[in-house]
């Protein structure tokens, strides 16, 4: 199985600054739903990890966020795309729970789901957050040009503050796609 772990806001979709709300307010990157489509041809699962801290906030409901994953998925399934699972943390800052990223919490809880090593499962998105929280619990992080990380397209990687070491460093979600799917097969494993 190859399984990566995709952030939602800004990797996806365009992130607003009032948070995505409604069905109304998700609207998918140009190229995204593409991307995870050839991810998933190319025999990779994918699955999100995302703070929503608007529920906690009293923004919106589970209603209105299921409401907006649903509108998701039927946008993913008319590219040829599929996200197994998506795993959110409702939480607030201060509620100082162990799943909000940069905390690895969300990350664990997939590994544990899915019962796969998450060295092996590549953290992708557009916020340090979410690169941080996947190298925490050790992911290879991969961090996206995109939404709120545009602002560091003219920088070299080793500029870019708190981002863990050996993130690669990719336009979008295309690009990164385009990347991962170029990488060589790994060898098959042998019992010595």
């Amino acid at each position: 199985m190859k399984l990566l772990i995709l952030d939602r806001d800004g990797t996806l979709n365009r992130s607003r600054d009032d948070k995505v709300a409604s069905p109304d307010e998700w609207e998918p990157l140009p190229g995204a739903l593409e991307a995870v489509a050839r991810l998933n041809h190319g025999g990779w699962r994918v699955v999100l990890a995302t703070n929503q801290s608007g529920i906690g906030r009293g923004l919106f409901d589970m209603a209105s966020l299921n409401a907006i994953h649903a509108k998701m998925q039927r946008q993913l399934a008319a590219a040829g795309a599929r996200v197994e699972a998506i795993f959110i943390c409702p939480h607030t800052p201060e509620d100082g729970c162990d799943c909000r990223k940069p905390a690895p919490g969300l990350f664990r809880q997939i590994g544990a789901r899915f019962g796969f090593a998450l060295g092996e499962a590549p953290a992708v998105g557009n916020s340090l957050r979410h690169v941080q929280a996947g190298a925490a619990a050790g992911c290879p992080p991969h961090l996206l040009l995109t939404g709120l990380s545009a602002v560091y397209a003219a920088l070299a990687p080793s500029a870019i503050p708190d981002l863990p070491p050996g993130t690669r460093v990719h336009t979008d979600l295309g690009a990164f796609a385009d990347w991962l799917l170029a990488q060589p097969a790994p060898a098959p494993k042998t019992n010595a």
